[in-house]
């Protein structure tokens, strides 16, 4: 038969160890970044309004995406779009990027409502390029997953027009 001191020196040692193994669990989980899983290694602003300054700054365009944590499409898009190395590389490093998790208060980034996911593109001249679409006609700045070349597409087709517009 245990002792009292064993006894308590075991409890001990088990409420130790469980501790420590739960602040280990804790500690190995990343707090979540201005990312939100949309690419850890992109440089993402806070605010539209720092956006704005940046591309205005660096004369690169400012990419908004638009999206919710509760939704399935955001999410499905957010999957893949994470693991596009294409769009990684382009986000990081010829685009301000902004990913919004609430409505902005500046309506030109809601031409045809107010729907997530979506996507849209601000050239440095603050010109809010409503030009620069999808391929849904009832909500011209979606994007699915299926539909990674036509953003790649877009993304490309802002940093075109930046070169010859601006």
């Amino acid at each position: 038969m245990m002792s009292h001191p064993a006894l308590a020196l075991g409890l001990i040692f088990i409420a130790v160890s469980s501790n420590l193994a739960m602040a280990i669990k804790k500690e190995k989980r990343l707090p979540q970044t201005l990312s939100r899983g949309w690419g850890d290694d992109i440089t993402w602003v806070q605010t539209y309004e720092e956006g704005l300054f940046h591309a205005q700054k660096s004369k690169k365009p400012l990419m908004v995406i638009h999206h919710l944590e509760d939704c399935q499409y955001c999410q499905a898009l957010k999957k893949v779009f994470a693991q596009n190395e294409e769009i990684q590389e382009m986000a990081q490093n010829n685009f301000i990027m902004l990913n919004l998790m609430h409505e902005t208060s500046d309506k030109n980034l809601s031409p045809d409502g107010q729907y997530v996911p979506r996507i849209m593109f601000v050239d440095p001249s603050l010109t809010v390029r409503a030009d620069i679409t999808g391929r849904y006609f009832n909500r011209l700045y979606t994007y699915e997953p299926q539909d990674l070349p036509v953003l790649i597409e877009n993304m490309k087709r802002a940093l075109r027009l930046i070169q010859s517009e601006l």
